[in-house]
């Protein structure tokens, strides 16, 4: 059971905050052993919980906090404390909430990676042992600036990839449901003032016609087939060979797919370059660059390359002749692992693609819009043509 409770801390502070407990008498018990004098306390409902939709903490929080966190660690304030300001600090309820829970276990003498790792809906993996292995190098704040850094700039890649796929798929739904309602409430009218006057309807209209007439008719069937499509799409999607080839679609997409293919190997690159520079073990780092760079072309890859690192083989054997890996990525990774430099060599290679990304993500939405533009035009224009035409012999005919 959760307790709600308000009271007063060592210090005579006002504090408020949640446990949880078996019935109100151990809450109570449990709180005054803190040394927290208890002035209100009450069983949590669904009226007075705090509700959060979004399990996940997002990334402008998740950075601020991981920067925060490192300068109160670096100051020389023990992590225990570190943590209790944190949650004081802290604006998001997600994150107060892991924080307070993480707190406690502190409190109990587990470590912070043993603790963080309780909440992994909010603490990425990467994140979990990056602290793990600040921890063993006692280096624990320098990680979590290394990690507020990655992370934001995960989320600047995130939003150029973004940013260049919102364009389209805005136009795509306004074309959508314009060309819907010209077809539903606008043709109708029209035609109808045409068949009243007695007036021939041309092969092109009659075709607009029908299908008006089957929108208004079986515009549920629409929805139905799209509702259906969504829902088998989610449910294969969770079959690890179907959405293989979904990602293989994406990557090869016409324009949309070099972004895409490059903004996963960024990630890769990032990720697997933090992770070594971090003094993680090589094939550790394979494997949680793995689970967290998000495409499974990239994984299938990197889970053999993993194997043939285990069999004393180069990390590069199951990338060479695969199509997404170019070759610039396959010399620099034996570069590194040639000198013992495969950290920077990982480092140069993110960022000789973080500008590519940032390039093509430009060059995208200035090609897009026009075309986008002329695709609306050329629905909304046929539709509009199909209507005026026979408008326009009428009125030659009574004339």
């Amino acid at each position: 059971m959760e307790f709600q409770y308000t009271g007063k801390n060592l210090s005579g502070e006002k504090i408020k905050g949640k446990i949880n407990a078996n019935s109100k008498e151990e809450a109570l018990m449990l709180l005054q052993s803190n040394g927290q004098v208890v002035i209100e306390i009450k069983e949590s409902t669904i009226w007075n919980k705090d509700i959060t939709i979004h399990r996940k903490i997002n990334h402008k929080d998740l950075v601020i906090f991981l920067r925060q966190y490192a300068t109160l660690i670096h100051a020389g304030i023990s992590i225990s404390d570190a943590t209790k300001t944190m949650i004081k600090q802290s604006e998001s309820i997600v994150l107060k909430n892991a924080l307070t829970d993480i707190e406690k276990q502190l409190e109990k003498g587990q470590a912070l990676s043993k603790s963080v790792e309780r909440h992994p809906k909010i603490f990425p993996p990467l994140l979990i042992n990056m602290i793990r292995a600040g921890e063993a190098s006692g280096k624990l704040d320098e990680i979590l600036n290394e990690m507020a850094d990655y992370f934001e700039k995960e989320y600047r890649n995130r939003q150029k990839v973004i940013s260049a796929l919102i364009y389209p798929s805005i136009v795509g739904i306004v074309t959508l449901f314009l060309t819907g309602f010209l077809l539903i409430f606008v043709v109708p009218r029209f035609i109808g003032m045409l068949n009243s006057f007695g007036g021939d309807i041309p092969p092109f209209t009659q075709f607009i016609l029908n299908l008006s007439d089957w929108l208004a008719s079986y515009w549920w069937v629409f929805i139905l087939l799209i509702t259906i499509g969504s829902i088998l799409y989610k449910y294969f999607l969770q079959r690890e060979e179907f959405a293989y080839r979904v990602d293989i679609i994406k990557m090869k997409f016409p324009f949309l797919g070099t972004l895409v293919h490059k903004s996963a190997l960024v990630r890769m690159t990032q990720t697997l370059s933090t992770l070594v520079n971090s003094a993680v073990p090589i094939l550790r780092s394979i494997e949680i660059t793995e689970r967290v760079v998000g495409n499974r072309v990239i994984n299938r890859v990197l889970g053999d390359s993993r194997r043939a690192l285990e069999v004393g083989e180069s990390i590069t054997k199951p990338m060479e002749g695969h199509w997404a890996f170019p070759a610039l990525i396959i010399q620099m990774i034996q570069i590194g692992e040639k000198t013992g430099t495969l950290d920077k060599m990982l480092l140069k290679a993110a960022e000789f693609y973080e500008e590519e990304v940032e390039q093509l993500s430009s060059r995208i939405k200035t090609l897009i819009e026009p075309i986008m533009i002329i695709i609306l035009t050329i629905i909304v224009g046929s539709i509009i043509t199909a209507v005026v035409i026979p408008m326009f012999s009428l009125f030659e005919t009574i004339q």
